[in-house]
């Protein structure tokens, strides 16, 4: 695929049934959002897979791929990743971001000091937290004109009113 910008949406995580179909372990928010692409790019090798059909069921999300039409085929998908063209995504409104896009952008202080990197992004039911690595990890709320003062996704770079030392 040219121009492939694979984003990590989730996992095989077993199977449901003998006729192919898998469970799925979603990454994305609300996670039933996952069900909404018509096709996945599967593994490593980006094998793009239409999905057949799709069903929420309780807190499980399950799928039959194209292609995988019975239980050995599925069971040997259990653990491969699963992918979407990053390019598949709608457009934020403003001062909304996707997770993926956070992670890894400097972040520094007012002063310009730069306090590290953002390693992940964590849920935490009031609000999202990131997860600075630098000489030490930092917990700092994504709270925008509070603790985040600019995102700047362009040249990779959030600004946060955050004392060095909390």
């Amino acid at each position: 695929m040219e121009n492939l910008q694979p984003l990590l949406v989730g996992k095989v995580s077993g199977l449901f049934g003998t006729r192919g179909w898998i469970k799925i372990f979603s990454y994305t928010r609300p996670r039933g959002n996952l069900l909404l692409y018509p096709q996945l790019l599967v593994g490593k090798d980006f094998v793009a897979r239409r999905m057949v059909d799709t069903k929420q069921h309780g807190n499980k999300l399950l799928a039959q791929l194209g292609g995988i039409d019975d239980r050995d085929a599925a069971a040997a998908l259990i653990g491969t990743e699963l992918f979407i063209d990053r390019q598949w995504l709608e457009t934020t409104a403003e001062d909304t971001f996707y997770w993926a896009d956070l992670i890894g952008l400097q972040v520094v202080n007012q002063t310009k000091l730069v306090l590290g990197k953002v390693s992940n992004v964590l849920e935490t039911g009031a609000n999202d937290v990131l997860q600075v690595t630098g000489e030490r990890e930092r917990l700092i709320p994504f709270v925008l004109n509070t603790y985040i003062t600019a995102v700047d996704l362009e040249n990779g770079i959030i600004e946060v009113d955050w004392h060095p030392e909390d």
